[in-house]
């Protein structure tokens, strides 16, 4: 597993300057609970949940090549501004075992269901920075009015009864506001 997760445009810390983000990208604990402990208003908005082929570099991790995933796609928000875009994705098989809740989660936060399990094993955090070329930077960029040259992100792999959930969190412009 820890094999598959080595890509090389997903790096062990942060390239610099990742400046006022830096903080936000390399804390380990749970990225929702440190947003709602700064923002009164959090909420979850879900844009995208289904079946899907994986992206290129996730492909390795979580799935076989050319095989379906279930892909979960959510902005988080603090008030009226989205802070944080995730994409979260699990191999089809898992969906069955390991990952089954997955599937219904709906509006509630997957950290919380995450780092409420102590069964679920999470592997050090890889950085990368997403610009106009990265297949999630569009996604991440829908609800920003001004489009920035890149993104900060972090992707992390957890695992539960060895079935891996690949998480990645891309930092948008909002969550500096909330330092």
């Amino acid at each position: 597993m820890k094999r598959a997760y080595r890509d090389t445009r997903w790096h062990r810390a942060p390239p610099p300057p990742a400046g006022d983000c830096r903080q936000w990208l390399t804390d380990r604990g749970s990225l929702t609970c440190r947003i709602q402990s700064r923002c009164k208003a959090f909420r979850v908005k879900v844009v995208r949940q289904g079946l899907e082929r994986a992206n290129r570099d996730e492909q390795r991790v979580v799935t076989a090549r050319r095989g379906l995933a279930l892909v979960r796609e959510v902005f988080l928000y603090c008030g009226r501004t989205p802070v944080v875009f995730a994409h979260s994705i699990a191999g089809r098989s898992s969906l069955r075992g390991a990952w089954r809740r997955l599937g219904s989660l709906g509006a509630q936060p997957l950290g919380e269901a995450l780092f409420a399990d102590p069964r679920v094993k999470r592997y050090p955090l890889r950085f990368a920075r997403l610009n106009r070329r990265h297949e999630l930077y569009a996604r991440a960029c829908r609800p920003l009015r001004k489009l920035p040259a890149c993104l900060w992100a972090r992707r992390s792999l957890f695992v539960l009864r060895g079935a891996p959930l690949l998480v990645t969190e891309v930092f948008l412009p909002g969550i500096l506001k909330l330092a």
